[in-house]
């Protein structure tokens, strides 16, 4: 069976200019802009003397997606040292995780605060 091939919708491709007298061709090269990678945001847990522990490590691990171990260790570094990075996503995922944590916090009736800042 022989099926045609429509070259109709095909791109033209362009020739090369006459070549100068001293034998070089010149030829045009397209470049491709490079993408930055977009910034990147830490988000912070901070200590307060009224949510409990266990509520902070609850939350650690159904917002941020940790074992209990590691939402343990952050916990403790929060209770510690004030405050600790909880994770480091781009600015939309990163303001959406404060929003939620803030939100759940607050719908259980917590002080609990959680931050971003540029990294």
């Amino acid at each position: 069976m022989l099926v045609r091939l429509d070259t109709s919708a095909m791109p033209v491709t362009a020739a090369l200019p006459p070549s100068r007298e001293d034998g070089d061709a010149r030829i045009a090269v397209q470049t491709r802009p490079r993408t930055k990678r977009p910034p990147l945001y830490k988000v912070l847990m901070l200590n307060d003397d009224y949510t409990p522990m266990e509520f902070v490590v609850h939350v650690l691990e159904r917002f941020f997606g940790m074992t209990h171990a590691q939402a343990f260790e952050i916990m403790l570094t929060v209770h510690k040292k004030g405050v600790a990075v909880v994770g480091v996503f781009s600015h939309e995922i990163a303001e959406t995780k404060v929003g939620q944590v803030m939100d759940f916090a607050r719908r259980h009736q917590h002080p609990l605060q959680c931050t971003m800042e540029k990294e």
